[in-house]
């Protein structure tokens, strides 16, 4: 199942914290409900994106990483 987000954030060629800064900024811009897809290619932002949602009580509803990049869909649940 493919759930198509409501917002994309791409973040190659970013590196800490920048994807974490932007992914935050991104969530505080939709809606509850909505879906933020974010693209990342910095080895750290899978770990950190993940501890991000995590504390700020979102949910992460897929990820698919490969060796160069990650890609999160992540649901604004508050």
């Amino acid at each position: 199942m493919s759930v198509k987000p409501d917002k994309v954030l791409d973040c190659i060629g970013l590196y800490c914290p920048e994807p974490i800064f932007r992914t935050r900024l991104a969530l505080d811009e939709i809606s509850i409900g909505q879906v933020l897809e974010v693209t990342a290619d910095d080895p750290a932002a899978e770990e950190d994106i993940k501890r991000l949602v995590k504390r700020l009580g979102h949910k992460i509803i897929s990820l698919e990483s490969d060796d160069d990049q990650v890609v999160f869909r992540i649901e604004k649940m508050k």
